[in-house]
């Protein structure tokens, strides 16, 4: 069973014993022996075991991972060291540029955000190779749903960051007042212009939590 080696394994023990996750289980080992799966099956769970449910101050949420090879490592929008980075990526850097007059990142690996207490966190955690979307509605939802739910019911002030309509389908779940919610346009090149060039959520991520006694994010990489 899943061992993520902090507080989410004790946190999410019901999800993790359920019968739909079960069933998601069993699907994604048919998925992984017949077809090329993303991320690797080591690397499903890495945005829960890089942040544990104490110290996230941030959650950054995307839709599925990259479906293309040597990409998705389970952190969303995050690709590894040497990777070139993804339009979306690409777009997201020009936006942290503009918006903290940070240097466009070199490296494409978001890493150091998540062991700083950002939570990046797919909607869907698995997608089969060239197909978008693919391991949508088999499951994954709930648990990701269940991750937003636990989050809000924490009392220390956390910063949802939410692109695109995924992303914001989430919103329902994030109900207590204490929480902020930053949503726009997503990065990708589809729709960047519509709302997320110009929209400024790390600049106004660090304010909120600076106006609630939380250390803001260092968001250079």
């Amino acid at each position: 069973m899943v061992d993520l080696g902090n507080s989410w394994d004790a946190i999410l023990s019901q999800e993790f014993t359920s019968p739909w996750y079960l069933e998601l289980r069993e699907f994604l080992k048919y998925e992984y022996s017949h077809y090329r799966i993303y991320p690797n099956m080591y690397d499903i769970f890495n945005a829960l075991k890089l942040t544990d449910y104490d110290d996230v101050k941030a959650v950054i949420l995307g839709q599925d991972p990259y479906h293309g090879a040597g990409q998705a490592h389970g952190l969303c929008f995050s690709v590894k060291q040497g990777v070139e980075p993804p339009p979306s990526l690409k777009n997201i850097f020009a936006e942290l540029n503009a918006d903290l007059g940070l240097p466009v990142p070199q490296s494409g690996e978001l890493t150091k955000w998540a062991k700083q207490g950002v939570l990046l966190l797919n909607t869907t955690l698995t997608v089969r190779e060239g197909s978008p979307n693919s391991h949508k509605g088999h499951g994954w939802e709930l648990l990701t749903d269940a991750v937003i739910r636990k989050l809000n019911e924490r009392d220390r002030p956390i910063v949802f960051i939410l692109w695109g309509a995924n992303a914001r389908a989430k919103k329902q779940f994030i109900t207590a007042p204490q929480h902020c919610i930053i949503e726009s346009a997503h990065p990708s090149p589809l729709s960047a212009y519509h709302g997320f060039f110009g929209s400024r959520p790390f600049s106004k991520a660090n304010a909120f939590l600076q106006r609630n006694g939380i250390s803001p994010i260092d968001w250079s990489l």
